[in-house]
């Protein structure tokens, strides 16, 4: 049956369509942000909610507890997937909202682990995978929503808009947590400023939730459901079924899971391995990957409007490999612009400050600044705080100057082009994979599996990969050459198994659901 036949799409106005969009997309919007501030944090939050004794161990439990909520993201789209298919798009990701946005909240409450230890790190573990169930249901509900109000021929273009969202949830998240630090101070952040940014996504929140109660049903579910055909177990016809079950393998392994790393990669990771690689100071670090964001977006919308001309296949595979050829040229270039061992001091500038604070515990707590500045331009502080106590703290941090700054936005920006190449198609691609009364449960399960599991977990692999090639290297010096680019294995790996399957078993064609 034809799409015009099915719903009459064409119909609906303009006004109409770029009304869905927003009441889907804002929601989505703050979805994401909630989501991401945690990742965003992830280097306090290590040292507020897990024992500081270690810091490569805090950060990797931090790095693992964000995981979680990736982990669980698909068992979320299973959930929501057949409630939206049973009862309706709309109520479904309004639920996924409040779910959402409420555990974001509860975050910001939760004491840290100096006052109530170990059940720190617990209610955080369980709040993550609240957010991770939520999400699961989200995407696949407003991806859905938005492709099944748009004309025929351009999905691609219209449900790229909902692609722009997780990009700019980042973006605005870390828009919040720079103007906050901005605003109450390094030490009252990293006190307790920090938990700003969790606690105002409650008003967010809940303008969106406004927004989304005026919405209307799909008119592809609704004449679903006016006809009788809404499908009586979604998980069975989605996954039960030969055909079915094929396409949602091909969804994953041939789509998904490499646009999931190629996400991961040129957005979360390149902020981690920037403020953990290269310890480019807090401020600057943000701004470096805010601008490329930002900059990058519209290409979101260009590639999604490209694939209902050209097809799906070739602008998401054309992403992956471009990921895969020259991510290790990227970073080893990255890593370059702040290796103070390739870089001149001018001794005669070097400045040492010291400060005492008395602590509320009676200590008094030296801290110890000594400033470094390169015939470049390039700045590097070494912090080292000393308590009676404690066990000393030091912290290391590097300023770019402007070109080499610049340079590195271009780097940032560069993946994250490759970020919109694999990820401004995937939703058209997924939604005209299977039918309407499946659709939803079909097309969340292997897009959290692509992203939820193999992207998800992106950053954890690569640190961990990392710090082992590191500890090689200092039990026997060489063993690994540059030990700083063993984490990009992963993403080459997934995305390369990914690429030959899409090569060889996706069409480029556009895909036609057949009751659509």
């Amino acid at each position: 049956m034809t799409g015009s036949k099915a719903r009459s799409p064409q119909a609906v106005s303009n006004r109409t369509l770029f009304s869905v969009i927003s009441a889907s997309s804002v929601g989505t919007l703050i979805e994401w942000y909630d989501f991401y501030i945690f990742g965003s944090l992830a280097a306090i939050l290590s040292s507020q909610f897990f024992p500081k004794d270690n810091p490569t161990a805090a950060l990797l439990s931090t790095l693992a507890t964000f995981a979680a909520g990736f982990v669980v993201r698909p068992f979320g789209a299973l959930v929501f997937g057949r409630l939206g298919d049973l009862v309706g798009r709309k109520y479904t990701f309004l639920v996924t909202l409040v779910l959402m946005g409420g555990s974001t909240f509860a975050i910001g409450l939760i004491p840290g682990y100096a006052t109530i230890g170990f059940w720190a790190p617990l209610l955080v573990l369980l709040l993550r995978l609240v957010q991770g169930l939520a999400l699961g249901g989200e995407y696949g509900g407003a991806a859905t929503y938005v492709a099944e109000y748009a004309p025929e021929g351009r999905r691609g273009y219209y449900t790229s808009f909902i692609q722009t969202t997780a990009t700019l949830g980042l973006f605005v998240s870390l828009g919040v947590i720079l103007i906050t630090r901005e605003t109450l101070g390094v030490d009252t952040f990293s006190d307790w400023g920090w938990r700003v940014p969790f606690l105002l996504s409650i008003l967010l929140v809940a303008v969106s939730i406004v927004i989304r109660l005026r919405m209307a049903e799909s008119p592809l579910f609704s004449k679903l459901k006016s006809e009788g055909k809404v499908s009586k177990n979604p998980l069975a016809e989605s996954f039960g079924k030969k055909q079915n079950l094929k396409m949602v393998l091909l969804a994953l392994f041939g789509a998904t899971a490499g646009q999931g790393v190629i996400w991961y990669t040129g957005q979360f990771y390149a902020l981690s391995f920037i403020q953990k690689a290269c310890n480019i100071e807090f401020v600057q670090s943000n701004m470096i990957v805010a601008i490329a964001l930002l900059a990058a977006t519209p290409l979101f919308v260009v590639f999604g409007g490209l694939s209902d001309r050209i097809g799906r296949k070739s602008i998401m595979l054309a992403g992956m490999l471009l990921g895969i050829v020259t991510y290790r040229p990227i970073y080893d270039k990255m890593y370059s612009l702040t290796d103070l061992s390739k870089q001149q001091e001018v001794v005669d500038a070097r400045t040492i400050d010291r400060k005492q604070v008395k602590l509320g515990n009676g200590d008094t707590q030296i801290t110890t600044t000594t400033t470094h500045i390169y015939t470049d331009g390039l700045i590097a502080k070494d912090v080292e705080k000393t308590a009676t106590s404690a066990k000393p703290e030091l912290t290391k941090s590097v300023t770019l100057p402007d070109g080499s700054f610049w340079l590195m936005v271009l780097l940032v920006f560069v993946q994250v082009v490759y970020v919109t190449m694999v990820y401004g198609p995937i939703a058209a691609f997924l939604v005209e994979l299977f039918p309407t009364r499946i659709r939803y449960t079909s097309m969340s399960l292997p897009y959290h599996i692509g992203n939820g599991i193999f992207g998800g977990l992106t950053p954890f692999i690569a640190t961990a990969l990392v710090a082992t090639a590191t500890k090689a290297n200092q039990a026997v010096p060489g063993s690994v050459a540059k030990p700083y680019l063993e984490g990009l294995w992963y993403p080459i790996l997934v995305a390369s198994i990914c690429f030959i399957i899409g090569i060889l078993y996706l069409n480029n064609k556009k895909y036609t659901t057949a009751d659509d």
